[in-house]
């Protein structure tokens, strides 16, 4: 609020009598426009609070019906008769035993983990029964009990499946079918309101919705996981911008007061210049002034101007660190460096350089991480305050939030995102205007801070919620299809593509088995970073024993790619890259391709073959799209699994969308996927091996390396850290821009080479720090 200080004027309220109806009305309107928005806001904030209650119930009801379905399930084969018949191979009697005493189970199956004779029955035409047995595979490839609504005999169905286990190892997998209402009833009986939506959904499918279904695309900016199961409950209300000069709802009352509070003085006015005069008539030389008026009738009117900025400060117990001004993103943990408050201020940092550009319009996403709603909403208040209209798109992969930027017109855009770090790691990937921020405009976010240079609007900008999934999935599906059917294996590592990388993959024509594609920010399988070779143990599991044509690994925001292949190689993203290359090339000769310094040595001599301009780069991914844009490559990729297309895409990283390009590519071949992989050249070589840095500073380490190392008849290259080439081989030293670890990788020719090379940087290594943990 704002005190209004009225200055004493020179015309008296005699001269001003004439204005004073104009003055009334016009206070009156202005008092009831704004009294209009506040109540606006409220109701819709009592509406949202209300569907949220519904939605929460409705969560909790399912919840309860999974919880005791599948602990049903666990006791039913847990009985000896139900094992012993298993056990004996006579299927019939398990599935029997299954469903007694279970009225409500219809269907009742019991399959070997092999799975062979469903495959079969199917294979030969057999009707239905294609999703029970994808709930069949979850269970398996879970380890655990899995629900789901399928559609059998033309209704839904909750079918609920579980592995057998016998001494620790499952001997086979057991489903039931119940009422889908069970589940689906918790929002069939919900009280929706007028005006509202609620639904229960399952990937990209709403198997029930209540209310207004026109508010089904924004409905995932309020969904909440149903746990325990891959459902959700979405709800929207309909979107009510902000109040007259965008203000909340309290602004909103306290400017209302303020005019009708005018407008009251305003109509006393003759009657305290009568009685400042005594009687009824206006005494000459008697004009009481507005000053007076004011003095008799004191009143606290809010500026609108000022009350615009409706968006509250930050309350922030964090002091705002700089370490967490990477060199390509903004990234911290949460509680320790990163808050709320910190984020809003960053968000407010960032308003400020696209007001100083002249930009206003933004999208904002954010991974599956739990601080991510509330890292998100507090960037957005931030950005609003600077004036920014947002689209908050929501849960949403990096690459989608990218996207955005392009297909809503807006230019910028920030993810809020932790990538493949620890669960408890957050952060910020900002693009302004285009422009991935990195370097110097990322440090300058800190000094806006530090100095208090933040630009704030008159009023807040604008904000909605838009759900652009289904726009990605098509304009990915319209650039790519598959010439013949592949069947892949998706492990998104419960990261935030588990839900769009499938849809994306089955939209081209591929058959998708998920794993681990519940998304959930404690990651609680295995970290979401394909680059780890420990981590792709489970991908290379499944995709044996299913005998798929290819295994797919998303990070924990969906921007980076990992690869296997049917006999269990991981296909290294340099290698990759030189596939990508020579597709790109067949349509583009003589295009540049960046890579960047951890890639194979073998990789610039295959652009060369294919007619190519290969350049070595520093490693970061907004590092590599700015040398892009200035050499105008129409491929870039990097070891660690970022692959940037600007043939036929938009020039950014975007695991999901090169995972389509791998598809098409392999599919197009006569050769089966893992002969074409294998076919690329290769050699011996390390994945990325990463050495806790002295003193946690990689970065004072790697400069000392790079002055005080010694190697002999080498070609040095210090572009990003340290990187010795020998005809044989090479090997690279480098500071991580995102941990407090240095980055090794060796590659050669044979395993002489490679021990010879390693044993050159052991040496070197040591001669710094003696004591320095090293793996080879």
């Amino acid at each position: 609020m704002v005190d209004i200080k009225i200055e004493r004027p020179q015309l008296s309220l005699a001269q001003l009598k004439p204005l004073l109806p104009v003055v009334i009305v016009g206070s009156v309107l202005l008092a009831a426009w704004f009294g209009w928005g506040g109540w606006q806001q409220q109701r819709d904030g009592a509406r949202r609070t209300a569907i949220q209650q519904v939605r929460d119930a409705a969560v909790q009801q399912a919840q309860t019906a999974i919880a005791a379905d599948t602990k049903r399930l666990a006791e039913q084969v847990g009985k000896p008769a139900f094992l012993a018949a298993l056990t004996a191979g006579d299927l019939a009697t398990a599935a029997a035993e299954l469903a007694r005493g279970w009225p409500e189970a219809k269907g009742a199956s019991v399959q070997p983990t092999g799975l062979d004779a469903t495959y079969a029955g199917l294979a030969a035409g057999a009707k239905g029964g294609y999703g029970r047995l994808a709930a069949q595979e979850s269970a398996l490839l879970a380890g655990k009990p899995v629900v789901a609504i399928i559609k059998e005999g033309g209704t839904n169905q909750l079918a609920v499946a579980a592995p057998v286990p016998l001494d620790g190892v499952a001997i086979g997998v057991a489903s039931v079918l119940l009422p889908a209402n069970r589940v689906a009833g918790a929002v069939e009986q919900a009280a929706v309101a007028d005006g509202s939506y609620l639904a229960l959904r399952q990937g990209g499918h709403s198997v029930v919705e209540r209310g207004d279904v026109a508010l089904n695309t924004g409905a995932e900016a309020l969904a909440a996981k149903v746990p325990g199961s891959d459902l959700r409950v979405a709800a929207a209300v309909p979107d009510v911008a902000g109040g007259p000069l965008g203000l909340g709802a309290m602004a909103c009352f306290g400017v209302a007061a303020g005019f009708l509070l005018l407008a009251l003085v305003a109509w006393r006015a003759p009657t305290l210049q009568r009685r400042k005069a005594g009687g009824d008539a206006e005494p000459e030389g008697s004009e009481l002034t507005l000053a007076d008026v004011a003095q008799q009738a004191p009143a606290r009117v809010v500026a609108p101007a000022a009350a615009a900025a409706a968006v509250p400060a930050p309350a922030s117990t964090l002091a705002v660190d700089p370490g967490v001004f990477r060199a390509y993103d903004i990234r911290g943990v949460v509680g320790s460096s990163l808050d709320v408050g910190v984020a809003t201020l960053i968000g407010q940092a960032i308003g400020s350089v696209m007001q100083e550009k002249g930009l206003t319009d933004i999208v904002v996403g954010r991974d599956g991480r739990l601080s991510g709603p509330e890292l998100a909403g507090g960037l957005i208040d931030g950005l609003r305050k600077a004036g920014c209209n947002v689209t908050d798109i929501g849960l949403a992969p990096t690459p989608l939030v990218y996207f955005g930027a392009y297909q809503l017109r807006a230019g910028s855009c920030v993810s809020v995102t932790g990538s493949h770090n620890p669960p408890d790691y957050n952060g910020f990937k900002v693009v302004v205007g285009g422009e991935t921020l990195s370097g110097d405009t990322i440090t300058d976010l800190y000094r806006r801070i530090a100095e208090d240079r933040l630009h704030t609007a008159p009023a807040p900008g604008l904000l909605q919620q838009r759900d652009i999934s289904e726009d990605y999935v098509q304009r990915v599906a319209a650039d790519v299809q598959l010439e013949r059917p592949l069947h892949v294996v998706v492990d998104a590592g419960n990261g935030v593509a588990g839900d769009l990388g499938p849809r994306v993959l089955r939209a081209i024509g591929a058959e998708v088995t998920p794993l681990f594609c519940e998304i959930d920010g404690t990651f609680p399988n295995h970290h979401p970073d394909p680059s780890e070779p420990h981590n792709l143990e489970d991908l290379v599991a499944s995709v044996a024993r299913l005998g798929a044509d290819l295994g797919i690994a998303f990070d924990g925001d969906g921007d980076r790619l990992g690869v296997v292949t049917r006999d269990g190689e991981n296909i290294f993203p340099d290698r990759l890259l030189m596939l990508f290359a020579a597709d790109v090339l067949e349509r583009n000769p003589g295009a540049q391709i960046i890579y960047d310094v951890k890639c194979t040595g073998r990789l610039p001599g295959h652009i060369l073959r294919h007619g190519g301009s290969p350049l070595m780069w520093k490693t970061g991914h907004s590092l590599i799209k700015a040398k892009m844009r200035e050499t105008e490559a129409e491929l870039a990729g990097e070891m660690s699994g970022h692959f940037f297309f600007k043939e036929r895409w938009y020039g950014f990283d975007d695991g999901i969308y090169s995972a389509a390009r791998l598809l098409e590519i392999v599919a197009g071949k006569v050769q089966t996927p893992t002969e074409t992989l294998a076919a690329l050249p290769n050699g011996i070589a390390t994945p990325e091996i990463k050495v806790d840095a002295p003193e946690g500073n990689p970065h004072a380490f790697v400069d000392r390396f790079v002055t005080e190392a010694k190697f002999e008849g080498a070609r040095l290259s210090t572009i990003d850290g340290l990187r010795v080439d020998w005809p044989d081989g090479w090997g690279l030293v480098r500071a991580s821009n995102t941990t407090p670890i240095l980055v090794m990788r060796f590659d050669a020719d044979s395993e002489a080479a490679m021990a010879r090379i390693q044993a050159a940087f052991r040496a070197q290594l040591l001669a710094l720090k003696p004591d320095l943990a090293l793996p080879f």
